[in-house]
């Protein structure tokens, strides 16, 4: 790993160089006024000619040249002055081309359900005539898609299966037994959604002539009851949420054939207790493919099913002491005959090449780093396009190579953090880069790495940064005195005086595989730090042991016993700053957010000589309340890991608070339960330890909307203002 190592000398350099600061950055610039948002581009779709690529707009969808990155037209607007006597349409949030193109799906009126889930109102814009169709009749839809050959869609309404014909509005109901909390069709269920990140349960085979789909049957999973307050008699919500150790859905595959308007079964194995968190078509229009793991994770199949006999047989299999990742890349290539799957098997995330019959033919990328993701495969010039975490894991950085794994470019600047969308035909990408002090600046490149043109720059808001004094984050690396390198990231007072002592409040999340100390722009609070800086913090976040962008091991060395490492990573941190000269050792304070409030805490209980003030925000208090997918991928069931759940529970260590804290949460977060904040809150009153608590009435895992983002942020300032 690159070293990172700022000294003191070159903490003193850097940072004072903040000191022409202008202007005062205040919590209504974060949080109402808008002032640091970046200006961005919107949903960018690549046309199928590979030359082409449309942004959405507020007034329509505009097409661009990928050789010159001019605007030629556009493709749809969707309140043109021709449709005076049509209804106006809602503000469109997203957008989907047909196959041929000739068809554009839109949707708007977004309702969430959970995190990532909701319903939509549907329109179909004809591109021929101009033409706007509501598809949307009997009450919103969910996850509307074109069929490959454009003249259907399949959506999901009142938890059952539908196909719609795009030119009659003919509805075929393919599944009718859904039913709220019992049965799902062609969606997830809230664990699958949350914890796997697919909300998407129904797939069309690429002839259009059959869909797969999931069936979930979540009655036996035991229900949790929020009170949504408001009326004069608050209103339950009650949903299922399967918690660790407890029942899962039984989850099935099915295949439906349009033709024949038989449903097909899968036998995907006699074990209920399992996972399918992937299924999607090969090329061959009757091969579908699962993934499917046991309880624990740690075993991971795919398999090949015939949708004509439902026979299945297996294509390949990974096993793991500790767990397998769902892979990044799972991608079966236009030749019918190979496989792309990402995999920690050699200790790092690599890319590998695999024949349709499971076996290896090449190892793609090696070496001590982590691949991040796919972002492209240009099969007939034999290149992948991916990023990665080869210079740094603080950097993600854009490359090429070949399939025999020759030939890598690096196609983006080394330090910094890049994404990239190509083009259909991988002739060109646009590259969206940052920095820890650069905004976002989009540019467009042809395939090599030359630029072409830079689409939007952010010019503005870098002036505006410079003007309130912000971009003043740096890197480092600290070594812990087990030998353990970790890095981190600091924001000190515009004008730094070393020969003063400044109280250093510390940023944390430390969940597994996660990373805050990255070379990226935004994120974590990045103003509200730069605020504190300017009011005399000296602001830090480092990533302990359990983290990501290390490889496998560095990741997985927390397992069956989360917290335990973190908390003393985290202390560590805290001691080896508080050496340093200028910083005040007697005022050092932490916070985090879910995983980071449930290590804001232990680290205050358990780090009482160290940390004087925590803020923890919708803390998980004990793993045995959170949702099972996640916690037992990380400790086991609690009946076979009982220690690993309880040993590093915050419940356990109330007696020891000696600091101050503030304990935040909404009664409505439908993923840290509100009930982990009532028991924490408990345990410190029967340890007769005093401490602030504030409750967001309705709110959920984000706490936001109206002002309440701005009241929270209110509220932890001045908490760190009297506390620190």
């Amino acid at each position: 790993m690159k070293r990172l190592i700022l000294s003191f000398a070159a903490v003193t350099m850097l940072l004072c160089s903040a000191s022409a600061q202008t202007k005062q950055i205040t919590l209504e610039d974060i949080w109402s006024k808008g002032t640091f948002r970046p200006s961005g581009i919107s949903s960018i779709r690549s046309m199928k000619d590979g030359d082409h690529y449309c942004v959405l707009t507020r007034s329509g969808i505009d097409k661009y040249s990928y050789k010159t990155g001019e605007k030629i037209g556009s493709v749809c607007a969707f309140n043109d002055p021709m449709r005076k006597k049509a209804k106006p349409l809602p503000p469109i949030e997203s957008y989907e081309f047909s196959s041929d193109e000739q068809k554009i799906l839109l949707s708007a009126e977004f309702e969430p359900i959970y995190r990532h889930s909701g319903v939509s109102s549907y329109y179909v814009y004809n591109v021929a005539d101009g033409s706007f169709d509501c598809l949307t009749h009997d009450g919103k839809q969910r996850l509307t898609t074109f069929s490959p050959d454009g003249r259907m869609v399949a959506f999901v309404r009142d938890n059952n299966l539908y196909i719609m014909n795009v030119a009659s509005h003919k509805e075929t109901q393919v599944t009718s037994d859904g039913k709220f909390n019992e049965i799902i069709n062609g969606t997830t269920d809230w664990v699958y959604e949350e914890e796997f990140g697919i909300t998407q349960g129904f797939y069309w085979a690429p002839d259009s002539k059959k869909i797969a789909f999931y069936r979930f049957d979540e009655s036996r999973v035991k229900q949790y009851t929020m009170q949504m307050w408001g009326e004069l008699y608050p209103e339950n919500y009650t949903y299922k949420y399967p918690k660790a150790g407890e029942d899962n859905s039984v989850v099935d595959v099915l295949i439906y054939d349009l033709e024949s308007q038989k449903t097909l079964k899968l036998n995907v194995g006699s074990e209920n207790d399992q996972y399918i968190p992937r299924i999607q078509w090969t090329q061959d229009a009757n091969i579908l493919a699962l993934m499917r793991m046991n309880r624990l994770q740690n075993r991971m199949e795919l398999l090949l099913a015939d949708a004509e006999t439902g026979t299945i047989r297996p294509l390949y299999e990974e096993e793991d002491e500790a767990y397998v990742e769902v892979p990044d890349t799972w991608r079966f290539l236009a030749d019918g005959r190979h496989m792309l799957l990402t995999s920690e098997r050699d200790g790092y995330n690599h890319i590998y090449l695999f024949d349709i019959e499971g076996k290896l033919v090449n190892q793609i990328t090696k070496g001590n780093y982590d691949v991040v993701s796919i972002c492209s495969v240009d099969e007939k010039n034999g290149l992948i396009y991916y990023l990665s975490h080869q210079t740094s894991p603080i950097n993600r950085t854009l490359y090429s190579i070949d399939f025999k794994g020759n030939k890598q470019k690096m196609l983006s600047p080394a330090e910094g953090w890049s994404n990239a969308s190509f083009s259909a035909n991988s002739k060109y990408y646009i590259c969206t880069f940052t920095d820890a002090n650069t905004p976002p600046v989009y540019t467009l490149h042809s395939n090599s790495g030359k630029l072409l043109k830079t689409l939007e720059d952010n010019a503005a808001l870098k002036t505006r940064m410079t003007e309130y004094g912000a971009g003043n984050k740096r890197f480092g690396t600290l070594t812990t005195s087990r030998g353990t390198e970790l890095n981190y990231y600091l924001i000190t007072p515009p004008n730094f005086d070393s020969t003063k002592r400044y109280p250093l409040f510390f940023y944390v999340y430390g969940g597994p595989g996660n990373q805050q100390v990255t070379n990226s722009y935004g994120g974590s609070d990045y103003y509200w730090f730069h605020l504190l800086a300017q009011e005399g913090y000296v602001v830090a976040c480092f990533d302990g042991r359990g983290t990501g962008g290390r490889g496998a091991a560095f990741k997985k060395m927390t397992y069956k016993n989360l917290g335990k490492m973190e908390c003393e990573d985290a202390i560590e941190a805290a001691r080896w700053f508080g050496k340093k000269q200028w910083i005040d050792e007697d005022r050092i304070g932490i916070f985090g957010w879910s995983f980071g409030g449930y290590l804001s805490t232990l680290s205050i209980l358990k780090g009482n000589d160290v940390f004087k003030s925590a803020i923890a925000v919708a803390p998980v208090i004990t793993w045995r309340y959170y949702d099972n997918i996640y916690t037992e991928r990380f400790l086991q069931r609690p009946q076979d890991n009982p220690r690993g759940y309880d040993d590093n529970s915050p419940l356990n260590f109330a007696n020891l608070l000696q600091g101050n804290y503030l304990l935040v949460h909404g009664t409505g977060d439908d993923n840290v339960h509100f009930q982990n904040a009532a028991a924490m809150v408990s345990a410190l009153e029967t340890a007769g330890k005093q401490f602030e608590f504030r409750i967001y009435p309705n709110k959920n895992h984000s706490i936001y909307g109206g002002n309440t983002r701005l009241n929270l942020y209110q509220l932890m300032t001045d908490f760190l203002h009297r506390k620190l």
